[in-house]
């Protein structure tokens, strides 16, 4: 797999009326210094019809995947709950409907959180007020050491332009024993499903959620990219581990098209 470490080099970012992923961009999406900016223009992009692909791409799985996140996440009664790169909410609504005190979600992207807040008003009134949104990097996150008991991210984690920043961000607001879960995509391991899935991923879903969506900041060409190029599910734990999580536990979904990663904030490892 290619490093995911930051390159040298800092291209400049696109033009507000420029495509965020066309050509050579795609190449080595994880080493460009100005990854963050596109990914913040893409989602932007793509935010109205973020859930409606979401839905007919995964055949309803996504929904299911967060499921299993939030089981994984272990929620008890008065936990504070952190919910990175949220999106448009989907799983920080997941989480607010458990015993959570309180369930904060953070994104890069005012486009997708202005959705998410939208969404908020559907639920219960005792769910809809544990959540607060905030705009943030997950590189930097705006939160006190030790603040939160659980942090979920679905889906963000190879987005970020230097996912072990993120990591150590993450054991850095979880509190000692605290729960990390972290969803996403990989390769499944069983080759007649992996050409399946490879011939779907980068082939026809790119097409039809572009035509969907009429997405031309080329999103749907940066995912399949984005997935190919990042670390797999070993890369990833040995990453998890080594910012200071211990226990790490991998549970492939829908037949390893997706893992939910979950660990523990290790208390030895607190400075």
């Amino acid at each position: 797999m290619p490093t995911t470490e930051p390159s040298t080099t800092t291209p400049s970012a696109p033009a507000p009326d420029a495509p965020a992923w066309q050509g050579q961009s795609l190449d080595s999406v994880h080493t460009r210094g100005d990854k963050a900016p596109r990914v913040r223009a893409m989602f932007a992009a793509i935010a109205p019809s973020y859930d409606l692909n979401n839905r007919l791409h995964s055949f309803g799985r996504d929904q299911a995947w967060r499921r299993a996140a939030v089981k994984a996440a272990a929620i008890r009664p008065a936990d504070r709950v952190l919910d990175v790169a949220c999106g448009t909410g989907d799983l920080t609504q997941a989480l607010a409907k458990t015993d959570a005190s309180e369930v904060v979600g953070l994104d890069f992207t005012r486009q997708m959180l202005d959705i998410a807040e939208s969404k908020q008003k559907r639920l219960s009134p005792e769910q809809s007020t544990k959540i607060t949104y905030r705009e943030g990097d997950a590189q930097a996150l705006p939160f006190d050491d030790a603040s939160f008991d659980a942090l979920t991210i679905a889906f963000g984690i190879r987005n970020v332009q230097h996912p072990p920043q993120a990591l150590r961000e993450f054991a850095r607001v979880l509190k000692p024993g605290g729960r990390l879960v972290i969803l996403e995509f990989d390769r499944p391991r069983f080759a007649p499903v992996r050409w399946g899935n490879d011939l779907y991923c980068k082939w026809i879903m790119p097409r039809t959620a572009a035509f969907i969506s009429r997405d031309r900041s080329g999103a749907y060409a940066y995912l399949p990219k984005s997935v190919a190029q990042f670390m797999d599910r070993g890369e990833l734990g040995r990453a998890i581990l080594g910012a200071g999580f211990a226990e790490l536990v991998q549970r492939p979904l829908t037949l390893g098209v997706c893992v939910c990663h979950s660990a523990v904030r290790d208390a030895s490892s607190v400075q």
